[in-house]
């Protein structure tokens, strides 16, 4: 553990800094998530016209400004820090993959980067291939890549930076269940965050490293449990959770930075709506003796780069046709919000699972289960578009249909509320049935009254499951489909049936019945 001084505190010792005081500055983002163009309140889409009208946050142009501006205004030692998660997100991705971040990382002159879960969307081949295209250090401590001839030696378990004459050590872990949450494969061996982080601290502090930056996919609550655990870290700035730590936002999740055990934590939302800048200053010893800062919001009061603009202008032109084309109208916002979707009934749950329940309906399906950390974000009121409907559901996942007992319904239910506490994406939005949980209960015993169609479910009874083949095959945890009978993996794109049951359905009304209901 070390202690460190909030802003107010370390106001008391600018006049006492001694010679060997060392002052950084840290750039640092999180889950981007391909949101190369700008965003709307919503984090969706947001139309050349609401841009114009300042109504939109964020997009790389932004970003490459906000960099720039932080810079200029920072102190000779710098660094810029990612937490992971680049990956996947809109339409980009599922046209360029990873290409894209590689090259607006590259120009921005990213210092180190953690690995994410998404980062392995593509399995290892799509990390190999980001890899050969950036030259910073890409890092996980709790990762063995050397079974992988695509990734042996290439993502390292920490490195040490040299920042104006100091050595800066960047340690990193990722979240244990990125086997469930995205691809990484078989030869890819994940073992304990706390236990590889301590190992790789106590080996750079052993090196005579005195200063050392966690840097993790693990998420917010995580990051609290590490901060209790590991000695000798600085701080920790993380990923994964999109948190808003903030001193100025409403929206603040706690306060910027967000002190556990005597470690400070950051972390800057995602979509490249934040850019997070901290000022740390550092006694001779190592110890921290000052740090202040916030995340700087990427509003219209901050313009966009125009030789950004007019590369992402280049790039969208393959994908236009498919994003402008109108395949609905709904007469509310449909909510895809990340707090609501993976901890209650909402909207876009109720529409993505209506529509698949529908797809199948004549296949003898009762029952549908979405994932909510598979809802990506919400749709405005007015047209509806393709790209918006890719960019809610941009996994390109495919329905699956199979069979299982009522006992294995309840217990998948059971899985899907086990996380809730931690924002977990593998909360269980339904059609076909109704269920409650009780949070405040142990996990693995707060679901009950779950009904399937008006009936009470019945625990030896084989009802017809529709899910997406992430879920079917034990993704988010839901290992107990992966045995299922009748299992079909292979049924049309989940963003394809839900515009289509827009359009059926047009103009839409969003809305909530019940069906999940919090005790």
């Amino acid at each position: 553990m070390k202690r460190f001084l909030t802003a107010t505190a370390a106001l008391a010792l600018t006049g006492t800094m001694a010679a060997a005081d060392y002052k950084l500055t840290i750039l640092h983002t999180n889950d981007f998530h391909d949101r190369f163009d700008p965003i709307s309140k919503y984090d969706g889409p947001c139309s050349a016209e609401d841009n114009g009208e300042g109504k939109c946050f964020g997009g790389i142009g932004r970003m490459i400004t906000a960099i720039a501006d932080a810079r200029a205004a920072g102190g000779e030692n710098q660094l810029l820090l990612d937490a992971g998660d680049w990956f996947q997100g809109s339409l980009y991705y599922t046209q360029y993959g990873g290409a894209l971040a590689a090259e607006f990382m590259s120009q921005l002159k990213y210092d180190a980067m953690a690995v994410g879960n998404h980062e392995f969307d593509d399995g290892p081949e799509g990390l190999a291939a980001f890899l050969d295209d950036v030259s910073f250090p890409v890092l996980s401590a709790n990762i063995d890549v050397s079974g992988n001839n695509l990734l042996a030696g290439r993502v390292g378990k920490s490195a040490v930076l040299d920042v104006g004459g100091q050595s800066i050590g960047i340690v990193s872990v990722l979240a244990e269940d990125t086997v469930e949450t995205s691809s990484p494969g078989p030869s890819v061996v994940f073992s304990p965050a706390a236990d590889a982080a301590q190992a790789e601290i106590d080996r750079l502090s052993g090196e005579g490293v005195n200063k050392i930056i966690l840097l993790t996919h693990v998420g917010l609550t995580a990051d609290k449990a590490l901060a209790e655990t590991l000695s000798g870290v600085d701080l920790i700035i993380g990923g994964h959770s999109h948190t808003l730590l903030s001193n100025s936002s409403d929206r603040a999740a706690g306060s910027y930075p967000t002190e556990v055990n005597g470690v400070p934590i950051v972390q800057a939302y995602a979509y490249g709506k934040y850019l997070g800048v901290l000022d740390i200053t550092f006694d001779d010893a190592g110890e921290v003796t000052a740090i202040s800062g916030d995340p700087v919001l990427l509003d219209a009061s901050v313009a966009e780069d125009p030789a950004a603009v007019a590369r992402m202008a280049e790039l969208a032109k393959p994908l236009e046709a498919l994003r402008n084309k109108v395949v609905a109208q709904t007469n509310e916002a449909i909510g895809g919000d990340r707090a609501v979707c993976r901890a209650m009934e909402c909207t876009m749950g109720n529409l993505i699972t209506d529509a698949m329940l529908a797809r199948v309906k004549d296949q003898g399906i009762e029952v549908a289960i979405q994932n909510g950390g598979g809802i990506r974000a919400s749709i405005e009121a007015g047209e509806v578009t393709m790209g918006e409907v890719l960019t809610v559901l941009p996994f390109q996942n495919t329905l699956s249909t199979f069979q299982v007992s009522g006992a294995t319904l309840v217990e998948a239910l059971e899985n899907g509320v086990s996380q809730i506490e931690e924002g977990a994406g593998r909360f269980p939005q339904v059609a076909g049935m109704t269920y409650a949980f009780d949070a405040s209960q142990p996990a693995g015993s707060r679901i009950s009254d779950v009904m399937v169609g008006g009936a009470p479910i019945d625990m030896g009874k084989v009802y017809g499951v529709v899910s997406n083949n992430y879920v079917r095959n034990g993704g988010d945890g839901y290992k107990m489909f992966r045995d299922a009978d009748n299992a079909y993996d292979f049924g049309p794109d989940l963003a394809d049936v839900t515009a289509e049951y827009l359009a059926a359905n047009a103009p839409y009304k969003p809305y909530t019945d019940g069906r999940i209901t919090v005790k």
